[in-house]
């Protein structure tokens, strides 16, 4: 019996010194894991070209790269531009009952109404105005801009007499007047995006450029389906 009382004994030993010994290893291998728990995140600035990477302070916070001015001006001219396209559209349920054009009318308000909330949210975030000085409009040189009553219209824009025709128009005339309107105004913001790239430095944000690249884009999409229209009210 006594040896029998030893070699349970000992097995008994022998499991417990493993299960210290696991116990002990799990301690260890948390031990890293608190530690860099409870560490602030590192901040790494890779290096240039053949120079180390640094290691950054924990208070350093983002800074939005320097921009070109023209990125400035670009997001301050198209909400205008954009401002005038969602007058428009605001005619369209008193002046017509086309249902494609409402349909239509309806998308075109949607989309620039959010795009002018999102070019002021990126203005402001840089400290900029969220409308163009008069000063910067007469100083600029951009293809297809007009002066009406001492306004400095964008490309494309409608001139006071074209939206006066539009307002007093009804039905046919007025859809006739609103897509061949619609689509000389989107082919200016066609010219706006394209005299942005074309400008060196400018259009490298990248928000930016995402935003430019879906104006043109979605506009050109659109300057499709109201010719396509405008042809079928012109037959």
């Amino acid at each position: 019996m006594k040896s029998l009382h030893f070699k349970v004994t000992g097995k008994v030993r022998s499991r417990i010194r493993v299960a210290l010994s696991l116990a002990a290893l799990g301690a260890c291998l948390s031990l890293p894991v608190s530690a860099q728990d409870a560490k602030t995140p590192v901040i790494v600035q890779p290096g240039a070209p053949g120079e180390p990477t640094k290691i950054l302070p924990a208070s350093t916070t983002a800074v939005l790269p320097p921009g070109s001015p023209k990125n400035v001006e670009f997001m301050q001219g198209m909400i205008m531009h954009h401002a005038q396209a969602v007058e428009m559209t605001a005619l369209i349920d008193s002046h017509t009952e086309n249902k494609d054009l409402r349909l239509l009318g309806a998308r075109i308000s949607h989309s620039q109404s959010e795009e002018i909330k999102f070019m002021q949210r990126w203005l402001a975030a840089r400290g900029q105005s969220t409308t163009m000085p008069m000063a910067k409009m007469t100083g600029m040189d951009m293809p297809g801009m007009d002066m009406s009553k001492d306004q400095m219209l964008m490309p494309g824009m409608l001139t006071a007499k074209q939206m006066a025709a539009l307002r007093n128009a009804r039905g046919n005339e007025f859809d006739r007047l609103f897509l061949a309107g619609m689509i000389q105004h989107h082919g200016g913001a066609l010219t706006m995006v394209k005299d942005l790239f074309d400008t060196a430095g400018a259009g490298q944000d990248a928000e930016l450029f995402n935003f430019a690249t879906d104006v043109d884009s979605g506009q050109r999409a659109e300057i499709r389906i109201m010719q396509s229209m405008l042809d079928k009210e012109t037959r």
